[in-house]
């Protein structure tokens, strides 16, 4: 993707931003700890001349500012901000600028995150390196209200669902399921998803008996044939 490394990312001033929501252009705060990549995304988005980018955060105290000040249409926002962002955020800037919808853009693939970043709130997942292609049309879809999940993640998500209905593995189960079939010890995954390692061997101990399934290697078959692990 071209940069333009001379790209100006100062906020545009707020009474110029509320002319341009005034004006029907899709108003968007982006939110990106690594300046570069902003100027990627940004470089992204004012391709299209229905979006403009009003205002850019480092961090998700910059993010709340922006957002109440400038009261934009959406949100792009990495989940990764240096002070304490996360899943959480979703909500509280969802119950905080109920009018802004969210969309995620991360290099996190996996599918259970992006149900639980889905269900918390967010109207649109895209991957950062499908950014070019994906977001500009990600960001339109949830200025509409509608849903926008990068085709690779949605079909690991429609998987991980299906297992859910077929197998009545409950949404962590299933998480945990797909990253022990992607080779990750109890350790590992305990600390990708804020877990103990001690509740990591539940819900291993829960899946084994649901799925009447007794070693890894017949585990990482059930996945394969679910479409766990496609890409």
């Amino acid at each position: 993707m071209a940069i333009n490394p001379r790209l100006h990312l100062a906020p545009v001033p707020e009474d110029v931003a509320r002319r341009l929501v005034e004006e029907s252009a899709i108003s968007v705060v982006l939110a990106d700890d690594h300046a570069l990549m902003r100027r990627s995304l940004q470089f992204v988005l004012d391709g299209d001349e229905g979006i403009t980018v009003v205002a850019d955060a480092d961090d998700l105290a910059a993010v709340e500012r922006h957002v109440h000040s400038y009261r934009p249409q959406v949100l792009v926002l990495d989940l990764s901000l240096p002070d304490g962002s996360g899943l959480p955020a979703i909500g509280e800037l969802r119950r905080s600028a109920p009018d802004t919808q969210i969309v995620i853009v991360t290099m996190e693939d996996n599918p259970g995150f992006a149900q639980r970043a889905l269900a918390a709130g967010a109207s649109g997942f895209v991957l950062k390196d499908h950014a070019e292609e994906e977001l500009v049309v990600a960001v339109k879809m949830a200025a509409r209200g509608e849903s926008y999940v990068t085709p690779k993640v949605a079909r690991r998500l429609a998987a991980l669902r299906g297992s859910l209905t077929d197998a009545h593995l409950s949404p962590r189960e299933a998480e945990v399921l797909q990253l022990i079939a992607l080779g990750h010890t109890s350790v590992e995954i305990a600390r990708m998803l804020t877990l103990s390692p001690r509740t990591v061997e539940t819900h291993r101990a829960r899946i084994h008996h649901k799925l009447g399934l007794r070693t890894r290697a017949e585990l990482v078959r059930y996945a394969l044939a679910r479409g766990l692990l496609t890409g």
